[in-house]
């Protein structure tokens, strides 16, 4: 926040806001219009795209706008905005080509659209901020590369414990604190749930049962940690990560306690979890320093007594930041987090329960897969399909329940952009350095 905000003082000041166009009005989308329309000077939310154009209407509603318009293609959604207009529309592929449009924020959730809407949005120049954790988790590099060959930032959202964790990160990093362990909090985490298990908390607070059994199943704490390690070049200590569970009121300062310290401190950095920690849901990052001066010095500022030391942020507050998210790619170039080379982590496909041949695999948040973070080398390796790809897939033979899907063992749809980007970016991996 700090810098950000003064640049957008002067920009409100200036009558220069940054124009951002957002595809997606559900229960995220509803809170970053809140906060963009309500709260952020030097900005201004000039288009939404949602498939439902009464969902994208109430976001502006929510917010207090003024005159809002309905278009139907790019060509008017240039018009009402070029007019100080705010404008509705249900073609994501419009908004993201749009004149007019300097970033577009990407909260769909999913992977086929919203490769269509990044891609769209970076080939017309402009920047990407992404609250979809499964797409960078799973096409995070290649859409990079676009970006990059097309001078604009592709970046995950502050805000959301990813992007919280990357500026922890970069603060341990920066006074000299080693990170061996990325660490993320939860209070739940069982593989087994599903959208009938989590209708009653999705109502209680107005979020799908889709994205709700996504949090409970582990699918989005494993995409969350993979887009982490991608950006910091860890790794995980197995398949599904450790993710220890401890008694309900046990401080993260224990969570040093949890892992095994010689693999920490002379193997390579981990992302991974802690169900049941306080305070949550935050995030820590456990680090080390081998200067014995500097380990006096911590310990005097009650960081323990080491070797590991544990930081943390005690909250993440998702859309509140996501607008700072924006200020930081378009002023800046500063992406809050994003892949930094191939992908040294990956989410698989793995069987919620016994599945047959014929069948066709559901999204994410589903009945029939949840996600489990593994090393990208071993993914490659071994065949195994992300669950990024999954949905839309027709099995091919029987799958026992916790087994992890092969390609080999799917046909996956014709036609989609979210595959054809997959080889680019598997084809990229496999170039020499």
């Amino acid at each position: 926040m700090i810098i950000v905000d003064r640049a957008l003082e002067a920009l409100e000041r200036e009558g220069k806001p940054i124009r951002v166009g957002m595809v997606g009005a559900g229960f995220m989308g509803h809170g970053i219009a809140l906060q963009m329309l309500t709260a952020t000077p030097g900005m201004r939310l000039v288009a939404i795209a949602n498939r439902t154009i009464e969902r994208a209407m109430d976001c502006y509603a929510q917010g207090g706008a003024g005159e809002v318009r309905i278009v139907e293609d790019a060509g008017a959604l240039e018009d009402a905005i070029g007019a100080g207009t705010y404008a509705v529309t249900s073609d994501a592929i419009a908004l993201a080509s749009a004149e007019g449009v300097d970033a577009v924020i990407e909260v769909t959730g999913t992977i086929e659209l919203g490769a269509k809407t990044a891609l769209t949005a970076i080939e017309h120049g402009k920047h990407v901020v992404l609250m979809n954790a499964e797409l960078d988790g799973t096409l995070g590099p290649v859409l990079k590369a676009y970006a990059e060959r097309n001078g604009v930032v592709i970046t995950n959202a502050d805000g959301d414990q990813p992007g919280v964790l990357m500026n922890l990160w970069r603060f341990v990093s920066g006074i000299g604190v080693r990170p061996v362990l990325c660490g993320n909090i939860k209070g739940l985490h069982d593989p087994y749930r599903n959208p009938t298990t989590q209708a009653g908390f999705a109502r209680q607070w107005g979020q799908s049962p889709q994205m709700v059994t996504s949090f409970a199943d582990g699918t989005k704490i494993s995409f969350e940690q993979a887009i982490v390690a991608n950006a910091t070049n860890m790794t995980v200590a197995q398949r599904g990560m450790l993710g220890p569970t401890v008694p309900s009121g046990t401080h993260v300062r224990d969570a040093a306690d949890l892992f095994p310290l010689d693999e920490l401190l002379e193997g390579p950095a981990i992302v991974d979890y802690v169900v049941g920690a306080e305070p949550s849901p935050g995030v820590f990052v456990l680090g080390t320093h081998e200067h014995p001066t500097q380990q006096h010095y911590l310990k005097l500022y009650k960081l323990g007594d080491g070797p590991l030391y544990c930081f943390y942020t005690p909250y993440h507050l998702c859309h509140f930041e996501v607008p700072n998210t924006v200020a930081r790619a378009v002023l800046f170039g500063d992406a809050a987090i994003a892949p930094d080379g191939p992908l040294r982590v990956e989410v698989v496909a793995t069987a919620k329960r016994e599945l047959e041949a014929g069948q066709t695999i559901d999204g994410l948040g589903g009945y029939m897969t949840y996600g489990l973070a593994e090393r990208a080398d071993v993914a490659r390796s071994e065949g195994l399909l992300p669950i990024g790809l999954a949905e839309g897939a027709r099995l091919r033979r029987n799958v026992t329940k916790d087994d992890v899907l092969m390609h080999a063992d799917v046909e996956l749809p014709e036609g989609r952009l979210c595959d054809r980007l997959r080889a680019e970016q598997d084809a990229l991996t496999a170039a020499p350095a």
